[in-house]
């Protein structure tokens, strides 16, 4: 895939939805996973438990979006860690790009490895896209909150990046 054309195209309204089909709604319980993190240490959603937590799936490292994304959950990560919150990003890129992503962007919270895209698709982010008349899969832009009971508080589908982390912050702040 080009690492900037679906990127970019993917950047839709910031949509709040309880979930659509494939996907764990609000009210359900976070389907566990283990992940490694950049430098290789497994990271386990269960372990989490008691901590609020935002997952957040992205596209790809260092691309438009993805960038805005993250540096916005960056400039965010005082007040986000002040609340309790863990910030786990995921996409489908290595451990390797993660480092470069991470160290390029100052950013302070862990990024996660799924290559095989199985978490992708137990959260049903992994989905058929399209740009040019061409279809491909690729990762629906979908941050999930989950509440320390591992129950998730609430979705956010079609995330549009610019704004989403303070959207995000407002919201934590009210529940």
């Amino acid at each position: 895939m080009a690492r900037t054309a679906h990127d970019t195209h993917d950047m839709g309204d910031d949509a709040t939805t309880d979930g659509s089909a494939g996907m764990p709604r609000s009210g359900e319980l976070a389907p566990d996973f283990t992940l490694p993190d950049a430098d290789g240490a497994p990271v386990h959603l269960a372990e989490l438990r008691g901590r609020r937590v935002i997952l957040y799936f992205y596209p790809k490292d260092d691309t438009a979006g993805c960038t805005v994304e993250a540096c916005g959950f960056r400039d965010a990560w005082q007040e986000l860690r002040d609340d309790g919150v863990t910030v786990l990003g995921v996409s489908r890129d290595g451990q390797r790009s993660h480092q470069k992503f991470a160290n390029k962007y100052a950013l302070p919270f862990t990024l996660l490895s799924d290559e095989s895209g199985d978490v992708a698709q137990r959260y049903g982010v992994w989905v058929e896209k399209s740009m040019y008349g061409r279809k491909f899969m690729g990762m629906a832009r979908t941050t999930f909150y989950i509440r320390p009971d591992g129950i998730i508080g609430h979705v956010w589908q079609r995330v549009k990046p610019e704004g989403h982390a303070r959207r995000v912050l407002e919201y934590l702040s009210k529940v």
